[in-house]
């Protein structure tokens, strides 16, 4: 199979005022970069407006756009996921749909892989634009934290806007797990990988797909799939209540001898409620964690794809393509034609 140079993945959910724009400003910058030598790569996640009728009529238009339409709402990751397995370039770019990452830096970030001979280049946000300080705030921590508790380093302040090579986009697509972060498991690959610093811009239309829920449900997914830091928790914690015990052992000799009545209640209710509070996190954890063995033991597929429009290339490893005849029916239709 004959690689175009460059693929330019784009996940979209209820992009349909963008997409016009979308698709010119990064036809623009892949001809730029590559010449005709391109494919654009996006993947409906089950939106509800009209961003698939707008795909459709782009790629009837465009020969060199692919649109992927999968059967529900998979989630951002997943739905990248999938535009990853069925993209098909030798270099991929990574982009989201909203323009707030400006597709312009493509150039830029191809001559800084060329020249430091990288794998990977990662956008590193210098600004936030059209943020609010809570997103920002935020933001910030749950970077910090993630670095201090994962067993994997993973850039501060970087999203999933990134170049990648093919190599590294092979070995990133043979980690099939369901809770994806995508950015830490590109990390965990390895290879070279070298920081490229941008100002984020604002959005150009509609508003944020991450909302706080979606937020902490990333977050989630990037502790509990990248340390065991929350299961260790539970170590600490018995070490700590055993010196805070202790500590206890001693006011209440200390209050026997002296003769001051203990009156018992108030303390062993606190004593209680920590306990308590410390046991039930606990759980908690040991349950997020067997919950996600429950589900990566079932191995159902990552995405469904239920229609495409445009020539895809690339050969569905991850998910279920009901767009593209299974071999059978191909065989089957073969025989039936002879």
């Amino acid at each position: 199979m004959q690689r175009p140079a460059l693929s330019v993945v784009v996940p979209c959910y209820n992009e349909a005022a963008t997409l016009e724009l979308l698709h010119s400003r990064v036809s623009a910058a892949a001809r730029a970069a590559v010449g005709d030598d391109y494919e654009i790569v996006l993947i409906n996640d089950g939106s509800r407006d009209d961003s698939w009728a707008v795909m459709r009529r782009l790629a009837a238009s465009d020969p060199r756009l692919v649109a992927i339409n999968l059967s529900r709402n998979h989630g951002h990751q997943l739905a990248l996921t999938a535009g990853l397995d069925l993209c098909s370039g030798a270099q991929i770019l990574v982009i989201d749909a909203d323009l707030q990452d400006p597709p312009e830096l493509l150039a830029d970030m191809r001559r800084a892989m060329a020249e430091q001979s990288a794998d990977v280049v990662y956008a590193v946000r210098r600004q936030r634009q059209g943020e609010t300080i809570f997103k920002k705030a935020t933001a910030s921590i749950f970077y910090r934290v993630l670095d201090r508790v994962t067993d994997t380093p993973i850039p501060l302040d970087t999203g999933d806007f990134r170049l990648m090579s093919r190599r590294a986009l092979d070995a990133l697509l043979a980690m099939p797990e369901q809770a994806r972060f995508i950015r830490g498991m590109v990390a965990w690959v390895g290879f070279r990988q070298v920081p490229f610093a941008y100002d984020r811009a604002e959005r150009h239309a509609g508003e944020t797909n991450y909302p706080l829920g979606k937020m902490v449900r990333l977050a989630f997914d990037a502790v509990t799939g990248f340390s065991t830091a929350p299961l260790r928790f539970a170590s600490h914690a018995s070490v700590m209540l055993a010196g805070v015990a202790l500590l206890l052992l001693f006011y209440i000799a200390w209050g026997y001898f002296e003769g001051d009545s203990v009156q018992g209640w108030t303390s062993t209710m606190l004593v209680v409620v920590v306990l308590s509070a410390v046991q039930m996190f606990v759980l908690g954890m040991i349950g997020e964690y067997l919950g996600r063995l429950y589900i990566e033991a079932k191995r159902r597929p990552l995405y469904l794809v239920a229609d495409i429009a445009g020539p895809v290339k690339g050969h569905s490893s991850l998910g279920f393509n009901a767009a593209e005849p299974s071999p059978e029916f191909e065989a089957v239709e073969r025989a039936a034609a002879e």
